[in-house]
């Protein structure tokens, strides 16, 4: 079991995942560290395949004043940054 505060949201740069020259964002809510969560994609570690191909870097100035949380907590904040995001005209992967 997780205590409390385990969680956190994370934002992802992705160069041209779709292939159309624009970038976009995926959004995650690991149980590990934002940067430890993102080593992982790279490294290919359960990793969302458009993180482990266009994944570039964290930017943290759209989470880290988040972070930590509950598991509730995290679940819900990844699905409304996301959702954030989208409705700014990003394209968004994960947030789900």
């Amino acid at each position: 079991m997780f205590k409390r505060g385990h969680h956190n949201v994370y934002v992802v740069y992705l160069r041209n995942p779709n292939g159309d020259g624009k970038a976009g964002y995926y959004v995650g809510m690991p149980g590990l560290s934002p940067d430890q969560r993102f080593q992982n994609h790279k490294a290919g570690i359960k990793a969302a395949s458009v993180v482990h191909k266009h994944g570039v870097r964290l930017v943290p100035k759209l989470y880290e004043h988040l972070n930590p949380m509950s598991y509730g907590a995290a679940k819900v904040m990844e699905v409304q940054l996301a959702e954030e995001l989208r409705q700014r005209g990003f394209v968004v992967f994960g947030g789900h």
